[in-house]
């Protein structure tokens, strides 16, 4: 499967629809950071994916890499093209931890209701942003996921953030369609620090310059 492309240049990985008010805590964060691309881009970025740190989630639903579902009897599996990432979406019954220890990934839950997946997850490293531009989260964000079959190659998506700690009210993203790729092979797609580093160099920093056509310097 794979999502449609980003909606705009200010919202690249990022959940899209209406970005609700953030709260100070957050809202001090996001002054710290530093794009790697966009009208925020600057030298010496700070985007954790720069330094091949873990994408997290749900960025990494919206990067424009392909990734398939696994359906195993107790769990399902989310494979992204992106770092090879493996998401475990547990299927057995049991509950969201109530005090997890933050992973880069969370912890997640999913069952059908009717004709829709839905998976609830929370226990997220707060280190990960909501897309590129900057947007932060707390340890303590909860998502819903809504996956609904629509024919044999469509999914129709929604989904659902609710972090009080960074945001005053419910984050409803920009509903998507994923789209099956019957020829699509996840490939090994892991971030190398090293080719990185390069691009770095090369690329990415020299357009941040003012100057070198960026739209926001």
């Amino acid at each position: 499967m794979q999502a449609g492309r980003e909606p705009s240049e200010d919202d690249k990985q990022s959940p899209g629809g209406t970005i609700p008010p953030m709260t100070p805590w957050a809202q001090a964060r996001y002054d710290l950071e530093k794009p790697g691309y966009g009208k925020r881009a600057a030298p010496g970025g700070n985007d954790p994916i720069l330094q091949c740190d873990p994408m997290g989630f749900p960025r990494i639903l919206y990067f424009p890499t392909p990734f398939e579902f696994i359906q195993l009897s107790n769990r399902v599996l989310q494979m992204f093209e992106r770092d090879h990432v493996v998401r475990e979406i547990w299927t057995d019954g049991r509950p969201l931890p109530a005090d997890p220890d933050p992973l880069w990934y969370g912890y997640s839950v999913g069952k059908w209701v009717d004709d829709t997946f839905v998976v609830e997850s929370t226990g997220y490293d707060d280190r990960t942003w909501l897309g590129a531009v900057g947007y932060p989260h707390s340890e303590t964000m909860h998502v819903e996921e809504r996956y609904q079959p629509v024919d044999r190659d469509t999914l129709r998506f929604s989904l659902k953030i609710d972090d009080p700690q960074a945001y005053t009210k419910p984050w409803i993203a920009l509903p998507r369609v994923f789209k099956l790729r019957p020829r699509a092979e996840i490939r090994q797609g892991y971030c190398v620090a090293s080719e990185e580093n390069a691009f770095t160099k090369r690329i990415r920093e020299p357009g941040a310059l003012p100057g070198a056509g960026n739209p926001g310097k």
